[in-house]
């Protein structure tokens, strides 16, 4: 077999990715990627054995840099918060490719949760960023900045829900009201993340000392 163009693999993926945004990965067919990559059937199998294949090819083409860039931020010799604030904001900072690939796991996570290729992209997380999060929690736990009482996974769960869905909706809405409003990604998640650590309640207002009682004067 003739050697393929070095290019054709990226096309692939290119192609993939739009096709599985506009019409999802059930509904995009291989003959019409292979046609939007300039490139026919057979060396979209040569590449990618299957179409889930094909998919995980496609979320890991981009979330192989994301995933090193938010290690570097969160194995950071600094705080807790200064690591979780820069892992945050590079979430936020994400690229038009990222946001897309962003947006088919969401979506994948919505639509087919139980399908066996969320169940291969669910392990490759784990691996993955769930891994450097737990650790980091775990860290900030033995440091003493984290209530070890709550389970890791909850502390997980939070911290991504308050630090991470911030800057996700604010990328994909983008000027969008209300997330318009949002500050930009380093700002956004310092204040997300002094939310979590503090909780949203309002402080109580420190109790004024009760008057003393007026003592009786004697008649004379």
């Amino acid at each position: 077999m003739a050697r393929p163009r070095s290019d054709i693999r990226p096309r692939l993926l290119h192609a993939a990715r739009r096709r599985f945004l506009a019409e999802g990965v059930d509904g995009a067919s291989l003959r019409t990627i292979a046609r939007d990559a300039k490139t026919n059937v057979g060396m979209v199998v040569y590449y990618f054995a299957t179409k889930d294949e094909l998919f995980l090819a496609v979320v890991e083409h981009v979330y192989v840099q994301l995933l090193e860039d938010m290690t570097r931020a969160l194995r950071a010799p600094t705080t807790l918060r200064e690591r979780l604030t820069a892992a945050f904001a590079r979430l936020g900072a994400a690229s038009d490719e990222e946001l897309e690939v962003i947006r088919l796991v969401l979506r994948e996570a919505l639509l087919v949760p139980a399908s066996p290729r969320f169940a291969k992209l669910l392990a490759r997380f784990r691996q993955g960023h769930f891994a450097v999060l737990l650790q980091t929690l775990a860290d900030g736990v033995t440091d003493g900045e984290l209530d070890g009482s709550i389970p890791l996974p909850m502390l997980m769960i939070t911290t991504f829900a308050m630090g991470g869905v911030p800057q996700v909706l604010r990328r994909i809405a983008r000027d969008e009201s209300p997330f318009s409003l949002l500050p930009p990604p380093p700002e956004l998640a310092g204040q997300a993340l002094e939310l979590l650590l503090r909780g949203i309640g309002a402080p109580k207002a420190p109790k004024k000392p009760a008057p003393e009682p007026r003592r009786a004067t004697k008649k004379r």
